[in-house]
């Protein structure tokens, strides 16, 4: 019994000194201007429902509104494998775009490895893909069972090194998750040892990422992960090189997943979150808000926007014009599309429908799914998503092709 209470203090004595906010360093604002070499994520602002406008409905209705230039869309490196997904990008530093993706047999499956390409803007297309990490790798850089690999996610680090995230599995599905990350000194050329990031003092498990990473003042990166095990819920890990500093919850219960942070100064920031709430509740997007630089988090008014419980992404522009690309449906993932926003309006409209498989079947319909976007002057976007998990598409969207479209919404607003 002794031994018991003994294991029982020193526990407990450890959980509080994790815990322990006074040993941790103090939290810095975030970086509201990101250069577009840096890391790029939105300025999405979302004010409180007391003092904001009300934001007005998405119609799936309103049609895509033509664009010139034309966008140019092309597919990454084809790897041989039948099942590819969860592509993310990063701008390189000479105005190049490196893409991850992870690519197996089938999703979760141990032959799953985690590949990069490098798009070239001049000549226009992709480079010879790599693998970054695969499972045998990841043993033995962590030294621990690796069952499989997921999501990977880069981040651009103060000191200018590339950072990338990804998920790993040892037992379970993957809600057994954590994370795990690799480092790269030269572009994404080679990469340092992987390391696991501990979010938890005891089991460390159901810790996954998605989305890319904000910066703070202070150097450091703020990561948006998500928890899938006994409840499903969002969550801000602070990160220092390979450790997690700090860890707030940013959603509640078991509703949303995916968590994507958009700056809107150096205290406040917004999340909107992929939803996996019950039939019977809104297939809406939901909203959290921080006043204090990711410290706490609480849920706000839901984004009036359809999400068929899957993953969205946004950017904000330099002139402030506001993206996303979302599956504007209810249920399914068989329509996708860019949603715009000026700076000065509330209202978002579809500026352009990437797929759209709705006049098919219901067994025909494929699923376009988990887009990423990324911007390397602040004027252009890049955009990846996954193609009916057999390819993964990317489609350059050109500084012109930004401002044929806001002309055409003004154009449109005045009728």
């Amino acid at each position: 019994m002794s031994r018991v209470i003994a294991f029982c203090f020193l526990l407990l004595a450890s959980v509080l000194g994790y815990l322990h906010i006074d040993s941790r360093p103090v939290w810095a604002p975030f970086v509201a201007d990101q250069p577009a070499e840096n890391i790029h994520v939105s300025e999405l602002s979302q004010e409180s429902p007391e003092t904001s406008r009300p934001v007005k409905v998405l119609k799936n209705t309103v049609p895509a509104i033509p664009a010139k230039p034309s966008l140019r869309m092309n597919w990454l490196p084809d790897t041989g494998a039948p099942s590819v997904h969860a592509a993310s990008l990063i701008a390189l530093k000479d105005g190049a775009v490196r893409a991850f993706w992870f690519a197996g047999s089938r999703e979760g499956a141990p032959d799953v490895v985690i590949n990069t390409a490098v798009f070239d803007p001049q000549a226009g297309r992709w480079g010879a893909p790599m693998v970054v990490m695969d499972r045998v790798s990841a043993e033995k850089g962590l030294s621990r069972y690796i069952a499989k690999l997921g999501n990977p996610v880069p981040a651009r680090m103060a000191d200018g090194r590339i950072q990338l995230f990804f998920v790993t599995v040892s037992i379970g599905g993957w809600a057994g998750s954590s994370i795990s990350t690799v480092i790269s000194d030269d572009e994404g050329l080679t990469w340092g040892r992987p390391q696991r990031l501990i979010s938890s003092p005891l089991i460390n498990l159901s810790t996954l990422v998605k989305s890319p990473a904000i910066a703070f003042a202070d150097g450091r990166l703020g990561l948006p992960a998500y928890h899938e095990w006994i409840g499903r819920f969002g969550e801000f890990l602070r990160i220092e090189a390979n450790q997690v500093i700090d860890k707030r919850r940013m959603s509640s219960g078991r509703s949303a997943i995916q968590p994507v942070v958009f700056v809107d100064g150096p205290q406040d920031a917004s999340a909107f979150f992929r939803q996996t709430r019950s039939s019977a509740q809104l297939k809406q997007i939901p909203v959290s808000e921080t006043k204090n630089a990711g410290q706490s988090w609480s849920a706000v008014k839901d984004l009036e926007i359809p999400n068929p419980n899957s993953a969205l992404a946004a950017l904000t522009l330099a002139n402030g014009t506001r993206l996303m690309v979302l599956n504007n449906i209810e249920a399914g993932r068989y329509r996708l599309v860019m949603v715009m926003r000026e700076s000065s309006s509330s209202e978002w409209r579809v500026t352009q429908v990437l797929e759209d498989d709705e006049s098919l079947p219901n067994d025909q319909r494929r699923e376009f799914s988990y887009p990423y976007l990324v911007s390397t002057s602040g004027e252009d976007a890049h955009l990846v998503y996954t193609w009916d998990r057999k390819k993964i598409r990317h489609v350059y969207f050109s500084a012109d092709w930004f401002k044929h479209a806001l002309s055409s919404l003004k154009e449109k607003e005045m009728q």
